[in-house]
């Protein structure tokens, strides 16, 4: 029987675009991955996809999806990639445009269907298609049909440079794939849509309205319950959130700083995610450079146990291994991947001095194959 088989797999901004300091990536790096000794081997990179600036795996291991990310364009695109399950390489399936600029974040709905996207759009409400959210359905080959739902956000927040107007950044299945869950750092929300898996209809639903200027980027629900954690990219804060399954809404429990108020004024956080038990949640921090591990109380609200440094310069993504003992960090400006040791009992991370050297990293994303 053939042995299970560990890989990352690293995108990063190989264009110049404004908003990055560099585009030293080359397109989308694939490294074996030892659990037990946290060791990573470059196997290939994948050239011939702009700016696969976020990753996204089926939970089978089989395929992977790249979003590209230009500045210039009216609509991103979505590429799909089929992984060869011994050695990690990745072949060419096929590609979709987006419906949308600046391609954001892509996930999988909960029962493996349907691709869920998000477009940040920097051109104008005016300019087409404009589409924040669109839902594809995948073929049976992994490859991706053109999308069959969309819809568009409209609205602003006060902040007149990063809130001119909806910037959806994220989307989610919610855990009972009822619906589906948007992000929009431009307008402070999160909006709920009905959702069909079967046809990938979706029909909004409701939304919920965070504290003007926050900025809500990423958000993650718990593994076992009703609560859900949104990251505030402008706020450097944490929206602790109490979620209804049956309704597919939220209600604001708390919100709690992830730095000192000192720093949040030239910091934006980037990635959240949850421990794999469900205990600790973890945020990073641009600018202050650092991963901020919060404890989860029974009544859901998430409270700053510590800071650590993040291994190097503006942490825009991190990722759990597998097995939950490895947190690799995706340092965009430092062209690396810091590794960090994770403790079971009370979540600490430990820098393990193997980083990872990879040109302008912005997504990790781990993936286990049957070998």
């Amino acid at each position: 029987m053939a042995q299970e088989q560990s890989f990352i797999y690293v995108g990063g901004c190989n264009r110049p675009t404004p908003y990055f300091a560099s585009a030293n990536a080359r397109g989308i790096s694939v490294f074996g991955f030892d659990p037990d000794t946290a060791v990573a081997t470059l196997v290939t990179t994948q050239a011939g996809i702009e700016n696969p600036t976020f990753l996204a795996a089926s939970a089978d291991g089989g395929t992977l999806y790249a979003t590209s990310e230009v500045m210039e364009w009216n609509e991103g695109l979505i590429s799909a990639y089929r992984i060869d399950p011994a050695t990690g390489k990745l072949a060419y399936i096929n590609r979709q445009s987006t419906l949308g600029g600046i391609t954001a974040h892509a996930s999988l709905d909960r029962s493996g269907r349907n691709l869920l996207l998000a477009n940040y759009i920097m051109q104008a409400e005016s300019e087409a298609p404009n589409q924040s959210v669109a839902v594809f359905p995948r073929r049976p080959d992994g490859g991706l049909k053109p999308p069959v739902a969309s819809a568009a956000h409209t609205g602003h927040g006060p902040d007149a440079s990063r809130q001119d107007r909806s910037h959806a950044h994220c989307v989610l299945a919610t855990p009972d794939n009822r619906y589906i869950v948007v992000s929009d750092l431009g307008t402070d929300r999160l909006v709920t849509y009905r959702f069909d898996a079967e046809t990938g209809a979706i029909e909004t639903s409701s939304e919920l309205v965070l504290p003007p200027g926050s900025g809500p980027r990423h958000f993650v629900f718990h593994p076992t319950k009703p609560f859900a954690y949104a990251v505030h990219e402008l706020g450097s804060a944490i929206a602790s959130l109490a979620f209804d399954a049956e309704t597919g809404s939220f209600t604001l429990l708390d919100v709690t700083g992830t730095v000192a108020e000192a720093a949040r004024p030239s910091n934006h956080c980037s990635e959240i995610r949850l421990g794999p038990d469900g205990r600790f949640l973890y945020v990073a921090n641009r600018g202050h450079d650092s991963l901020s591990i919060f404890t989860i109380g029974d009544d859901g609200i998430a409270r700053l146990r510590t800071t650590v440094a993040s291994g190097g310069r503006t942490p825009r993504h991190f990722a759990f291994a597998p097995d939950g003992r490895t947190l690799a960090v995706a340092n965009q400006d430092s062209d690396c991947i810091s590794l960090f040791a994770v403790d079971p009992d009370d979540g600490g991370l430990t820098h393990l001095g193997q980083d990872i050297a990879v040109g302008t990293p912005t997504s990790i994303c781990f993936v286990t194959t049957p070998g």
